[in-house]
């Protein structure tokens, strides 16, 4: 791979003048190609016409909020590019927010400029694997780990991001087996913290968009044990 080739397109959607410009003085060698937004409207516009390997996406913006942002992005333009919210919210309500609207991530103000190298470099791995991952399956059911998408039998198809995509992901490899709390946060997030509620959050976020896409959750949980992916009933064995 050439150094052209590894390098990672980053937009920046912020506001806050000095913050842009510590942004992209961190992000400024070879590695990185930067595009920058100070509104969600000129957001908006760059993530339509352009492809991005990650989008950093401030809350609080002029104009759209940055959670509508992400919703227009995930919903409207159809872009499953990782999202990484930054704010000084950090209540749990904030991030189950974030977290349902399709982002991936969430870096609460004031943050450690490396931290967010390091969570720039996680997703843009991520994303760069599984496109080249085999196409999952478990009966009645497949996820495609390049785009993202969960099939039905019946021609039914459904798009995921970020963290409801790895979840989804890690429950289909692991049918017909559970995967307890531990194993799922741990095939998520790796070495990175994440505690119970934030896990419940997103596998809440992803039953709701398989209930909205397919009319099932799939997701069954296992008390005081873990999840199990359930496959449409009539296929299920």
């Amino acid at each position: 791979m050439t150094a052209f080739q590894d390098r990672i397109r980053l937009l920046l959607v912020e506001d806050h003048v000095a913050l842009a410009q510590n942004l992209s003085e961190y992000f400024s060698d070879q590695r990185y190609v930067l595009d920058f937004a100070s509104d969600g409207l000129t957001a908006l516009h760059l993530i339509a016409t352009n492809d991005y390997d990650v989008i950093v996406l401030d809350v609080m913006l002029p104009g759209l909020s940055g959670f509508e942002v992400c919703r227009r992005l995930r919903s409207d333009i159809q872009c499953g590019t990782p999202v990484i919210l930054m704010t000084a919210k950090d209540q749990l309500d904030d991030k189950e927010q974030g977290f349902t609207l399709g982002a991936d991530d969430y870096l609460v103000k004031p943050f450690n400029l490396r931290e967010l190298q390091l969570r720039v470099e996680a997703l843009h791995r991520r994303r760069a694997g599984g496109a080249k991952a085999a196409l999952l399956q478990a009966p009645g059911v497949s996820f495609d780990p390049g785009t993202l998408q969960v099939h039905t039998d019946n021609g039914a198809a459904l798009e995921l991001s970020g963290t409801a995509a790895r979840i989804f992901e890690a429950l289909i490899r692991a049918y017909p087996d559970f995967l307890s709390y531990e194993q799922l946060r741990d095939r998520v997030w790796g070495e990175r913290e994440a505690d119970m509620n934030t896990l419940r959050t997103h596998v809440y976020a992803l039953r709701k968009q398989l209930q909205d896409g397919f009319h099932l959750s799939m997701i069954k949980t296992l008390h005081g044990r873990g999840y199990r992916l359930i496959p449409p009933p009539k296929a299920a064995p």
